[in-house]
């Protein structure tokens, strides 16, 4: 009873600070701080740590656990990152003068604006940069050596389904800049793009871009199976449909998209994985809902419980290979290690890959508690400074595009792992080469216009 009260009290100490920090905990109008709390925290780590704590999970990873006492200890480290992670958000809007109810609302109803007036220019950048984009969906296809989406559909089973994934992740024969970068990270962002444009435009050549980028971003989020990408990425045309007007959501649009969701994973155990025990489905600990509600928690418990008693505390090794090359350090992913000593057997029989979870967890694994803290208070504040900055910027299809990958992106990496908020070259490039490309047609035009003038003179 002592714990479901203190679970009931950081919700409710949670809550309120998420609010705060966003303006907006709303279902109907989903924001980038509202998604994180309702994705990263509550759904998928709040509610099991309370069933662990609990010890009702009955959830076969926690078989894994050899010392009891972290059942209480991860859902007192899953509390602290509840409150002081938003009440960091929180802080953060105070010190920017944030006024995030008031802001984001405005943000809301703001028309979609023009980046500037030479829009050929900008499309023909755009069309290469979308040819490029689609060659190199091409190029991932032709680089795996078996695409699991393909043996699919000539009627591979769930063994070897589960195999083929792992090989198309850990052994692609490519490049795996390009497929990371050009076709898995750019090709959805500029679908988004395109379809902004499209719509504010209602030209041809916009929809016909538009269409071509979605199905090739459709291809590169289904090809090796994993369930999660192709329904982030329609949630991504959801939420751009609200910010640019064109959706409001109401009580049975929002129970239709969730239904809809939800069939579409019913459908993938089923059809995909050969997942057919009934029964599974309807227990909290088994099937889709022990994927979404202990899955990606429990892998916290056995990081606490691995690091600093099984291994050593990785001190860093997990930072960037950027950062920690030039201390001539291998980098070592947590997730990957605590996989190598929970499940042996399946990384030896290449079925196993990494256990992603809360970003606490591989912060304790680097730094130990101290990790946790400092941790929850760099990731908090670099996202409200991202949310801030975004809510500010001009609301033109560029901004609003990356806006919308953001808050699509960061939610996932939230349960994803800690070092990526480091550095994320991906986050840094395509930032990187959107702005770029914004700032050198500006320039252009701006200079044009200066000599034009000279010229009249």
């Amino acid at each position: 009873m002592l714990y479901i009260l203190i679970w009931l009290i950081v919700l409710v100490l949670s809550a309120v600070f998420f609010y705060k920090a966003a303006g907006s905990l709303s279902l109907f109008t989903p924001n980038l701080i509202s998604i994180s709390f309702y994705y990263s925290f509550l759904i998928t780590s709040f509610i099991g740590s309370l069933l662990i704590v609990l010890g009702i999970d009955h959830f076969y990873m926690m078989n894994k656990l050899d010392h009891q006492e972290y059942r209480l200890i991860g859902f007192i480290v899953v509390c602290f990152a509840m409150v002081f992670f938003p009440l960091t958000m929180f802080l953060v809007s105070k010190l920017a003068g944030f006024d995030a109810p008031k802001e984001f609302k405005t943000y809301l109803e703001k028309p979609i604006e023009s980046a500037f007036n030479r829009k050929t220019e900008f499309y023909f950048l755009f069309a290469a940069l979308s040819l490029i984009s689609i060659l190199a969906v091409m190029y991932t296809m032709l680089k795996t050596n078996q695409v699991p989406l393909f043996s699919l559909l000539k009627g591979a089973g769930g063994e070897e389904l589960a195999k083929l994934r792992i090989d198309a992740g850990r052994n692609f024969s490519g490049n795996v800049l390009i497929r990371n970068i050009f076709a898995v990270a750019l090709t959805p962002l500029l679908s988004i793009i395109a379809y902004v444009y499209s719509v504010k435009t209602r030209e041809l050549k916009w929809r016909l871009l538009f269409l071509a980028l979605f199905f090739s971003a459709i291809l590169i989020n289904v090809y090796d199976l994993a369930k999660s990408p192709v329904l982030f990425y329609l949630i991504m045309f959801i939420l751009v449909r609200i910010y640019i007007g064109k959706t409001k959501f109401n009580a049975a649009k929002f129970i239709f998209v969730g239904s809809t969701g939800v069939l579409l994973l019913l459908f993938m155990y089923v059809f995909i994985f050969g997942q057919s025990n009934i029964s599974s489905y309807l227990s909290y600990s088994t099937g889709p809902i022990g994927r979404i509600i202990l899955s990606q928690i429990a892998p916290m418990f056995l990081h606490l419980d691995f690091f600093g008693n099984s291994v050593p505390f990785l001190n860093g090794a997990s930072l960037p290979s950027s950062i920690i090359g030039l201390f001539d350090m291998n980098q070592v992913r947590s997730a990957r290690v605590v996989m190598e000593l929970a499940y042996p057997e399946n990384v030896a029989a290449g079925i196993a890959g990494v256990l992603n979870t809360l970003y606490v967890a591989e912060a304790y694994a680097n730094f130990g508690y101290i990790g946790i803290v400092a941790g929850t208070i760099y990731i908090a504040a670099l996202v409200q400074v991202l949310y801030i900055c975004f809510i500010r910027l001009p609301k033109n299809p560029v901004f609003l595009s990356l806006f919308i990958y953001f808050t699509i992106n960061i939610p996932r990496t939230l349960v994803g792992g800690f070092t990526d908020f480091l550095f994320n070259p991906i986050w840094f490039l395509l930032t990187f080469l959107f702005v770029g490309i914004l700032l050198f047609i500006r320039v252009r035009i701006d200079l044009t216009a200066y000599f034009k003038r000279l010229r009249e003179n």
